[in-house]
């Protein structure tokens, strides 16, 4: 597999396949931020979630998959302290708004502040088409948030706190976003990365929250495990399939199209929880797949 990602980096077929990837990897993220906002406190959500895909995790990463090289250690710091910042400030935001508000705008900024890491970082550069293609998604994203936060009767004495929070939440995807592309760029072997990646990334928030689970009621425990384990696979698919696209293609246009995910959330509210989208939020969620569209098709 390792070899076949290698043949086609850099190709018409690699961006196809980052692609198609990315769009992966937007579906499943809509599901993974839903299991991390539910019954359950979101601190311990995601810590079931960590310690399940961490030990999944460990024994391909120390008997599967080739060793990671030694320059990758520093690498592998430098993510683990950062998607822990981004761990913190999402349960925050998560444990202060409500979540059809504060999703989206975690959603927004994140690939506004990730076009321009990775313009730094990778020196990629984007055509005026592509900008404006931004321009509508992260207009319909922040639209869709504003059109829910109009209607959300939950959370909100806490919501202006919530908000700036999602920003700087929206900051810190961006940062893991270009951190993770260049890790995975770093390494010859992808699935080095990302096994040991998994691992590591499933040690921080378990030891933070342990007291808290303390206090969970017994009852809670094995249905929380089982959000755990499942949130597990959807993490290694949606965030498994981001990072490989960012190896394969541009790390802007598959942040990007990853932000698709606030149309998928919408449609699985719609599909599956029976929730009223209505004229407004299907004209957002229209805005937010052109813009999409145009950021791909410009390039």
């Amino acid at each position: 597999m390792s070899e076949i990602l290698r043949s086609v980096q850099g190709t018409a077929a690699g961006h196809d396949l980052a692609l198609a990837l990315a769009l992966l990897a937007a579906v499943l993220h809509a599901l993974f931020g839903a299991l991390q906002k539910g019954r359950h406190d979101p601190w311990l959500s995601r810590a079931a979630i960590d310690v399940s895909y961490g030990v999944i995790a460990a024994p391909f990463a120390l008997f599967v998959v080739p060793w990671p090289e030694p320059h990758m250690w520093p690498i592998f710091a430098g993510a683990f302290a950062i998607h822990a910042v981004y761990k913190v400030l999402q349960a925050m935001t998560y444990t202060r708004g409500a979540f059809t508000v504060v999703y989206p705008v975690v959603r927004g900024t994140g690939p506004f502040f990730t076009v321009i890491g990775a313009g730094i970082v990778f020196g990629e550069s984007f055509a005026p088409g592509q900008w404006a293609g931004l321009a509508l998604l992260v207009g319909g994203i922040l639209g869709l948030a504003a059109w829910n936060l109009r209607h959300v009767t939950v959370d909100r004495a806490t919501m202006v706190p919530a908000l700036g929070l999602a920003v700087a939440t929206g900051a810190m995807v961006a940062a893991y976003t270009t951190c993770d592309a260049y890790g995975i760029r770093a390494t010859a072997d992808p699935f080095t990365f990302l096994a040991w990646f998994f691992m590591l990334d499933g040690i921080f928030i378990p030891i933070v929250t342990h007291r808290r689970w303390r206090q969970l009621p017994a009852a809670e425990i094995v249905p929380l495990l089982k959000r755990g384990v499942s949130g597990a696979f959807v993490a290694y698919f949606s965030f498994g399939a981001i990072m490989l696209a960012t190896r394969l293609d541009k790390v802007g246009e598959a942040a990007v199209l990853r932000e698709t995910s606030t149309v998928f959330a919408a449609l699985i509210g719609w599909l599956v929880l029976g929730e009223k989208v209505g004229p407004v939020r299907t004209g957002l969620m229209a805005v937010i797949a052109a813009g999409a569209v145009v950021m791909e098709w410009a390039g």
